[in-house]
C-alpha cells in the first residue's frame, strides 16, 4: 500500500478531513444570504466525506455537485446522502480539482472547505471563476496567518508545507485582484481544529497502527499527524483557516 492510499484509509471513516464545523458552514452560508426558495446550482470542490456538503443540502434548495479525487470519500458521502434522503440533491463526481468538466457560468455558488490549498489559493480562484455565474458567490476556507509576524519555527514550517500561506489581508487582495468583491471573512475558532479534527485523529491512532501491524509507513503517517497537532497546539495564536466569501463581479 502506498503512502497516499494509507492516508486515504486513515481519513475515510472520519466525519471531517480538515478543521471546520457545521456552525461555521452555516455562518458562511448565512453571510451569503441564500434565498431558500431559489433553486441554486452549487459545486462543493474537495468535498471529502461530505460533512459540509450535507449541511449545504439541508439548508438550501440547491442541486449540489460534490467533487473529490478519492472514491472512498465519495462513497461515504453517497451513503450519508441516501440515509438522509438527500441523494436526489447531491451528485458525487470523482475528478481532480485541476481538471473539472464544468461549463462557463454553471454555478450560483462554488464552495470549498480546507481543500483549495491542493492547487493553491490564487490558482484555484482564477480557474474556478469561469464556472461561476456573474454575481455568484465563492466560499472557501484557506490556511492563513492571523498576525502580521510570528515565531521563526512556525513560519518555516508553513512556508515549507504551503508557501502560499499569507495574511488575511493579502488573501483578500488576491480576491480583489482576480475579479471578486470580498463580502465577508472570519477565522475558524480553536474547537474546529482540536475538538472536531485533531481529537478524532488521535482517537484513531491505535486502531490504525494495529490494522497495519505497526508498519514503518503507518508509523510514519502517525508521526506526521502528531507533529502537525503539536505545531498547532504550540502556535495556534498565529494561524488558522480563514473563511472567505466573495462575489464574482
Amino acid at each position: 500500500m502506498t503512502e497516499l492510499e494509507l492516508l486515504v484509509d486513515f481519513h475515510k471513516d472520519a466525519e471531517r478531513q480538515g478543521p471546520g464545523s457545521s456552525f461555521e458552514t452555516m455562518k458562511a452560508l448565512n453571510l451569503i444570504g441564500v434565498d431558500k426558495n431559489y433553486k441554486l446550482e452549487i459545486a462543493d470542490i474537495g468535498c471529502g466525506t461530505g460533512a459540509h456538503t450535507i449541511v449545504l443540502a439541508q439548508n438550501t434548495n440547491g442541486q449540489i455537485t460534490a467533487v473529490d479525487l478519492f472514491p472512498e470519500f465519495l462513497g461515504k458521502l453517497d451513503s450519508k446522502a441516501k440515509e438522509l434522503g438527500l441523494h436526489n440533491r447531491i451528485t458525487t463526481l470523482k475528478k481532480s480539482m485541476n481538471d473539472l468538466p464544468f461549463d462557463n457560468e454553471e454555478f450560483d455558488i462554488i464552495w470549498s472547505e480546507g481543500a483549495i490549498y491542493n492547487m493553491g489559493f490564487e490558482t484555484g480562484i482564477k480557474q474556478w471563476k469561469s464556472y461561476l455565474k456573474t454575481g455568484g458567490y465563492l466560499a472557501v476556507s484557506e490556511i492563513s496567518w492571523t498576525t502580521n509576524s510570528r515565531p521563526k519555527e512556525v513560519e518555516e514550517h508553513w512556508n515549507n508545507e504551503y508557501p502560499q500561506i499569507d495574511t488575511v489581508s493579502n488573501k483578500i487582495r488576491i480576491l480583489e485582484k482576480n475579479g471578486y468583491m470580498p463580502v465577508a471573512h472570519f477565522i475558524l475558532p480553536e474547537y474546529c481544529w482540536i475538538d472536531n479534527y485533531y481529537k478524532p485523529i488521535e482517537n484513531r491512532f491505535a486502531t490504525f497502527l494495529e490494522k497495519y501491524k505497526n508498519s514503518e509507513l503507518a508509523k510514519n503517517l502517525v508521526d506526521l499527524e502528531k507533529e502537525e497537532i503539536k505545531i498547532y497546539k504550540k502556535y495556534k495564536d498565529y494561524y488558522s483557516y480563514g473563511f472567505y466569501i466573495a462575489k464574482k463581479i
